[in-house]
């Protein structure tokens, strides 16, 4: 599954763009966040994200789980959207 990461910093538009892009193409997509910042910009995201795949008849849903990942070796918890179509 392919995996798109989010800072604080990203604009939700263009994450936007890349989700539905992904899911457009594989079906689905996992969004990885770390941060209350990341973690905003992934949710605005994901909303947007389904109104651009709305027209399409492409209805998604977003389940949440945590991640553990490795950033400058250093272990941290990420939330994981896992976002395809219903």
């Amino acid at each position: 599954m392919e995996v798109l990461k989010v800072s604080a910093k990203s604009v939700p538009n263009s994450v936007a763009g890349a989700i539905a892009g992904v899911v457009r193409e594989y079906g689905a997509v996992e969004v990885q966040a770390v941060g209350a910042g990341a973690s905003n910009q992934a949710v605005k995201a994901v909303a947007i994200a389904r109104g651009y795949l709305a027209p399409a008849g492409i209805d998604l849903i977003c389940v949440p789980a945590f991640a553990n990942v490795t950033i400058n070796d250093e272990k941290r918890t990420a939330i994981k959207l896992i976002v395809e179509p219903r």
